[in-house]
Parts: C-alpha cells; sequence; structure tokens
C-alpha cells in the first residue's frame, strides 16, 4: 500500500559558520532545529577548524557562495523563520543583511563576536555593519553581555544594566532584544530579559555547575526561531527556547579536553 507524504514541518534558515567539533554553529542549530521538529536549512558562511579547547583557524566563503546558498534555499525550498550566527566581517554582514531585508519571515540575529573560549569570531570593522544593516532587519536580536558591549559601549554588572543595555540595542531597529544574562556573577540564576521597549519579560533558570556549555548562544537563538517558525510570537517563543537551552546546559558533557557541548538531544535521552 503506497504510503501518503507527511505534511513539510516549518523550514528554518541558519545562516552561520561551520563548528568542526559539532557543538556550536551551523551544527548546534540543525540539531536544536531537528529536536524543536522544524525542517533545518543552513548558509554557510564560514569554515572554522574548532574543537573543545578554542578555534585553531577560520576561512570565510565569498558573498558569492553565501549569495547562492541563500537563493537556491529561499526561492525553491522557502523560509518560515532565520537565524544568524558568525558573519566575521563587514562584507559578509552587509551581504546577509541585504539578502534578508526582502524576505517575508520573522529573523532572529545573534551577533556573534567572541567564541566560549575567547577567540574574536567578529572583525572590528563590522560591528558598525551589523549595528547599522544587520540589526534593523531582526525581529529578535540576541546579544550577550560582552556582545552588547562590542555593539553599543554598555557595561552590564546587574540587572538594571540590563535594561539600559536592551534600550541601546534597540536603538538601532530590532523589533526586540533579548539581552542574556549568563555572565552576571549571580551563582544562583541565569536571567535573560526580553523587551520591545514597551512590555519587559524576565526569564530566570536556576544556574546549573556544568562547564560544558558550548555552543550555548547559537543553540538559544535557534530554539527562538525554531518555535517562531512553528508559529509561537516572541515572548512565547523565547520562554520555549529558555526552557530547551536550560534542560540542554544542564546535560552538558566532556567531550575533548576542554569545554563540552550543551546536549541538543537532551529530552530524548530523559
Amino acid at each position: 500500500m503506497e504510503q501518503t507524504p507527511s505534511a513539510a514541518p516549518p523550514r528554518v534558515l541558519t545562516v552561520a559558520g561551520s563548528d568542526s567539533g559539532g557543538g556550536a554553529g551551523i551544527q548546534a542549530d540543525l540539531k536544536t532545529m531537528l529536536a524543536l521538529g522544524v525542517h533545518g536549512m543552513s548558509v554557510l558562511t564560514a569554515v572554522t577548524a574548532q574543537n573543545s579547547l578554542g578555534v585553531q583557524g577560520v576561512w570565510e566563503l565569498p558573498a558569492e557562495a553565501v549569495r547562492a546558498q541563500f537563493r537556491s534555499v529561499a526561492d525553491d525550498i522557502g523560509v518560515d523563520a532565520v537565524k544568524t550566527g558568525m558573519l566575521s566581517s563587514a562584507g559578509l554582514a552587509a551581504t546577509v543583511a541585504g539578502l534578508l531585508a526582502g524576505l517575508d519571515a520573522p529573523v532572529v540575529v545573534d551577533p556573534v563576536g567572541v567564541s566560549k573560549h575567547g577567540d574574536p569570531l567578529l572583525a572590528q570593522d563590522a560591528v558598525e555593519t551589523v549595528r547599522t544593516r544587520l540589526l534593523p532587519v531582526a525581529t529578535v536580536a540576541t546579544p550577550n553581555l560582552d556582545e552588547v558591549t562590542q555593539l553599543t559601549g554598555v557595561r552590564v554588572e546587574d540587572e538594571a544594566g540590563m535594561r539600559r543595555a536592551a534600550a541601546a540595542v534597540l536603538e538601532y531597529g530590532p523589533r526586540w532584544a533579548l539581552v542574556k544574562g549568563g555572565h552576571l556573577a549571580d551563582p544562583d540564576t541565569a536571567v535573560d530579559l526580553l523587551t520591545d521597549g514597551r512590555e519587559e519579560h524576565w526569564f530566570r533558570a536556576r544556574r546549573h555547575d556544568n562547564r560544558h556549555t558550548h555552543g550555548t548562544g547559537c543553540t538559544l537563538a535557534a530554539a527562538v526561531a525554531s518555535r517562531l517558525a512553528l508559529g509561537h510570537d516572541v515572548p512565547e517563543a523565547v520562554a520555549g527556547a529558555k526552557d530547551y537551552v536550560t534542560g540542554a546546559i544542564a546535560a552538558g558533557f566532556p567531550l575533548g579536553s576542554g569545554l563540552g557541548p550543551v546536549d541538543h538531544a537532551w529530552r530524548l535521552r530523559g
């Protein structure tokens, strides 16, 4: 008996760099998308030689290759949400911003500046392009505290500082700012602030004593994009993504001799 084809799940595109160690970047995004029930697609912006100890090399793809990948996916398959990650240079950031400006789908911008190991992933001359070209097309921007400082100059040491940081990010044009407070000193709670300048949503989760957190930022942004594609509004999408990432952090495992990844399949192993 012939089987009836299933309806396609929502389509989510990640525009980011590759992590050869599998913990962050394109690899983390696609694992997250699979775990959350959407169809993940990818536009590769850069190749990294990367493992649990850090980033040993970065090779950026030409803008023509990035543009061709994007058009191939968007023009044939279609896109229900997009997540951007490592864009590395001003030229790539401008190319991607131009492509996204013509897209009728929510966009989650993770303004990746530095890897978990402290390796720079965004050229200094690209910061202005991210501010003025990429953030204006974002439905949600998801900077951590270091990235907030890189983009706005605001240094955050407490929750009041997170409000100032979010306001500074919103000045560049995203509809929502999700300021991630995982680097705050609170030993017990990880807090994030989501705001559009009118309403505030604070997300708090117990901080887990686990050093294996490689890929946290990529995973959160990909989870937000996935839930937006599934039809959730922004606060609902962020709440669900925060829950997913908190579980993935708690289940993070050692890999290699440095920082291991979060566990994208933690719900399947329970």
